[in-house]
């Protein structure tokens, strides 16, 4: 399957459009993402499965948002029952999908560990806040490569997981072939993403600068442009050429009386 390639302007009208999305239902939305987040955060907690558990059932959330939003633009309404909608749509390869990440998530630290990052990777797999800033600094100490490789990596874990839910749950694509289609996607969109990104990082730095409140709005905002971006690289229509109508070399015969 193939994707359009859009300009660096679509990453604002992405937002606008998440924006607008959020809108039509704004209290509803805000209760769907605070569930979805104190789930996942208390998911997390559980010792030892919490974390792989998180990872493996976030695609399966994801694509809740998304047929709420897809819900919306019918003009049907958005529900709570869409937080668990994903469960219904191809789940075992949305599944898939997260355990595909989760073992690139265990990759990238492995290749980390072995770069000159081990005790930077004890301390991110640990858990644990580092309440002595010496013992993060000397584990950073010497890991400025595995930083940047493991950078690397992860970006482009990220990429090839940004559209594959939606492909996998709502095109039938093979987990695999769904996150190369999307790394392949955001690669060719990579102006129109980097643009996105930015003007995101903004508006965080913005909610933070609120009291965190901001981030009430900003995000379900994120879910919805995420779900703007699919449906503008994947879905969008192309424009229908009009017939063209060949000119006749015959002289014109006025009409029998």
């Amino acid at each position: 399957m193939e994707a359009r390639k859009v300009t660096a302007d679509h990453g604002w009208q992405w937002i606008k459009q998440g924006f607008a999305i959020f809108l039509q239902s704004p209290i509803l939305w805000v209760a769907l993402v605070a569930i979805g987040l104190l789930a996942t955060v208390g998911l997390s907690s559980v010792p030892v499965i919490g974390d792989p558990l998180a990872s493996l059932l976030f695609p399966t959330i994801l694509i809740g948002y998304v047929m709420g939003c897809q819900a919306l633009e019918r003009g049907e309404e958005l529900e709570l029952a869409h937080l668990f909608a994903g469960f219904k749509q191809n789940a075992p390869a949305l599944i898939t999908l997260g355990g595909i990440n989760l073992v690139g998530q265990f990759f990238i630290l492995g290749v980390m560990k072995v770069t000159g990052g081990a005790a930077l990777v004890s301390i991110m797999m640990s858990g644990q806040p580092v309440d002595d800033p010496a013992v993060l600094t000397q584990a950073m100490d010497g890991a400025g490569f595995a930083l940047l490789l493991g950078g690397a990596l992860s970006a482009v874990l990220l990429l090839a997981g940004q559209f594959a839910p939606m492909l996998a749950a709502f095109h039938g694509i093979a987990p695999i072939e769904a996150m190369r289609t999307s790394l392949r996607t955001c690669l060719s969109n990579i102006a129109p993403l980097s643009a996105y990104g930015a003007m995101m990082l903004l508006f965080a730095i913005a909610a933070s600068m609120l009291a965190m409140l901001g981030w009430i709005v900003l995000l379900p905002v994120m879910l919805t442009s995420i779900y703007a971006a699919y449906r503008d690289l994947f879905q969008a229509v192309p424009e229908v050429a009009l017939p063209v109508v060949e000119e006749s070399n015959e002289p014109d015969v006025p009409p029998q009386v």
